[in-house]
């Protein structure tokens, strides 16, 4: 993809600007009808790992532009090694601006259509995770178009699973998961992210990844934080990690970075990406008998 001049300088500034009282546009503040259930109003809540800057390190800027990326085989990129500042620089501007295009084609999405895919997705799920009683399932709260599976977590409840919500503690640390179920009570967390005001810290089985887009190899491109792989470096018992996105958010790769961990399985509103490494796991011994507390 080529680089598209002035917006991701644009992007990052609003997004910098609203951290610190500024009110976003419109195409930026788009949490469907959450916000106005919770009560809060649109453009007051901010927004997710991009804040945290981990793809937003080094120069944006060159002189003399770099571009080592038709080094690389697109079709089965490994994870790289960082073997100069010039090639990891490419690659985070690349990912800045593959990011800034996903999102876009993602919020021009019809809300109808957010809404249809996001039912075709739980259905999958559904089917992916026919067995969940007794297990802690983690999902996210949906922002900037990202499908809405909160009423999914009732039917996961009704099965017999707990839910958990992911929350941030400290800018740049690992996330931690406390237990949630819809109706619950929340408090603005991290940049004005939803989190459970009471709930209990928990260990999840299976966590849902939502995807900005991901590649033919499982890797996921976030909000440029960091959060998801630093959690999971983090965790002594690595959890079944299903990415969930739309299927416009596919791309070749992502060119993973040597920190970068893949998903287990990613699924969209067309079926499940399987990438033959612990798919579920939900049924295995890893996922048995563990810990529901912390």
């Amino acid at each position: 993809m080529g680089s598209l001049p002035g917006i991701t300088t644009a992007v990052y500034f609003t997004l910098r600007y609203n951290q610190k009282g500024g009110t976003l546009p419109n195409a930026w503040s788009v949490y469907e009808d959450s916000a106005a259930r919770q009560g809060w109003r649109y453009g007051e809540m901010a927004v997710t790992e991009v804040e945290a800057g981990e793809d937003d390190a080094g120069p944006t800027e060159f002189s003399s532009p770099p571009c080592f990326l038709h080094e690389l085989d697109a079709g089965t990129a490994a994870p790289l090694p960082e073997t100069s500042p010039e090639r990891r620089a490419a690659i985070l501007r690349w990912r800045r601006e593959e990011r800034v295009r996903l999102l876009e084609e993602r919020l021009t999405m019809a809300s109808s259509v957010r809404a249809d895919r996001a039912a075709r997705i739980a259905a999958h799920l559904d089917r992916l995770l026919p067995e969940v009683r007794g297990k802690t399932i983690s999902l996210y709260w949906p922002l900037r178009g990202e499908p809405n599976l909160r009423g999914w977590a009732d039917a996961l409840i009704e099965r017999g699973a707990r839910c958990a919500l992911p929350v941030v503690v400290e800018k740049n640390r690992p996330l931690v998961f406390h237990g949630w179920k819809p109706g619950d009570p929340l408090v603005r967390g991290f940049w004005n992210i939803p989190v459970p005001e009471n709930g209990e810290a928990l260990i999840p089985d299976v966590t849902l990844a939502p995807v900005v887009g991901f590649d033919e190899r499982g890797y996921r491109l976030g909000y440029g934080g960091g959060y998801f792989d630093r959690t999971l470096a983090a965790l002594q018992i690595r959890p079944c990690v299903i990415g969930v996105g739309y299927a416009q958010a596919a791309i070749p790769t992502i060119f993973p970075r040597d920190h970068d961990i893949a998903l287990d399985a990613v699924v969209t509103e067309r079926g499940v990406e399987d990438y033959g490494r612990r798919l579920l796991g939900i049924t295995s011994t890893a996922c048995d008998a563990r810990p529901q507390a912390l």
